[in-house]
């Protein structure tokens, strides 16, 4: 019997599992994906996550997943007019699977058992635990008095217990050998709906200039992919030499009053699949403190299930008002977002 099974070694799971094994219970993080995971991500770690970073496991981030350039300088947002704001912050630029890989490290080295390449197909609350099937090389069940689900977007077991039909946003993004006139120091989103039905950005990693766009109808990825390299062309002088790699992912299509599922008795919500999430798609921050709380609310109320879910809501008000806030800023800068002014 464990204490906590956690599913999803991401930043919310990872912060989850750290702290509730530091505080001595005992927890199982299972993975899908073979680690050290990889999750389409701009892997900018913003000021608020350097500093989560510092406050939950005690040290900076190490330089070993950091990409270059290093120092992240800001934002720079072109709104719907054509428009630049630029939003100067400190911040480090990291391959996030070499980031979640150091944060299930640091979950590991305080006692949690990490079992990846592992589905979780089916929880199932029993009287005073959590009965949870899993498979792996086989198929076997573990026991748990409560399950963490931090699996992210693409996660199927709170779909099995809200029964909800959850709306996304899918993103596609290359990355490419080239040259463009833009300093790689910052992160550049472009919010005009002739470029994409969401957003679409432009970082760089490692000399590789990465070019994406967010869409709700997944056939027009090429269509808006291509009115976007169009645009960076023509404004920025981008000469494109070789494609490396593309990729696909899934984002929460957050909604106006910023609903947030945190869970059921004792099946637990944090990070995307809970509903946090930033604009931009920034979900690093959220995740690890939503992460921390729903821990700290678990370790502090154990045997008191209601406590638990009233101190995870309480302990979260704070970061659910500074999403809040986030998306109200984007929400004035481009007719896309406008609804969640």
């Amino acid at each position: 019997m464990y204490d906590v099974i956690v599913i999803g070694a991401g930043p919310a799971g990872s912060t989850a599992a750290k702290v509730l094994s530091e505080k001595g219970y005992k927890v199982l993080l299972v993975e899908k994906f073979k680690m050290p995971r990889y999750k389409s991500c701009s892997g900018i770690l913003i000021k608020k996550s350097m500093d989560l970073v510092e406050l939950y496991f005690g040290e900076s981030t190490p330089k070993s997943v950091m990409c270059i350039p290093t120092d992240n300088r800001g934002m720079v947002f072109t709104d719907d007019k054509g428009r630049e704001f630029c939003f100067e912050q400190e911040g480090v630029n990291v391959w996030r699977s070499s980031f979640d890989s150091w944060l299930a490290t640091k979950a590991k080295e305080n006692g949690t058992e990490i079992r990846d390449e592992t589905v979780t197909a089916l929880c199932e609350e029993k009287d005073d635990y959590v009965s949870v099937t899993l498979h792996g090389k086989d198929t076997y069940t573990e026991n748990a008095r409560y399950v963490l689900d931090c699996e992210g977007v693409v996660g199927t077991i709170k779909r099995k217990i809200i029964k909800d039909t959850p709306e996304y946003i899918t993103t596609f993004q290359t990355f490419n050998k080239g040259s463009i006139d833009l300093n790689p120091q910052y992160f550049y989103a472009y919010l005009q709906p002739e470029l994409s039905e969401y957003d679409a950005w432009f970082n760089v990693k490692d000399n590789l200039l990465i070019f994406g766009v967010a869409v709700k109808d997944r056939d027009k990825i090429q269509y808006y992919y291509d009115k976007f390299l169009a645009y960076m062309k023509n404004r920025h002088h981008l000469q494109i030499d070789e494609q490396t790699k593309d990729e696909k992912w899934l984002l929460p299509h957050i909604r106006p009053g910023y609903h947030i599922d945190y869970g059921v008795n004792r099946i637990l919500f944090a990070g995307e699949i809970a509903g946090f999430l930033n604009p931009m798609g920034e979900g690093i921050s959220a995740g690890m403190e939503s992460g921390y709380h729903v821990a700290c609310a678990i370790a502090d109320y154990f045997e008191d299930i209601e406590s638990v879910c009233a101190n995870y809501q309480q302990n979260t008000k704070k970061l659910k008002l500074y999403m809040e806030r986030q998306w109200r800023l984007v929400g004035g800068m481009a007719d896309t977002f406008k609804e969640m002014k």
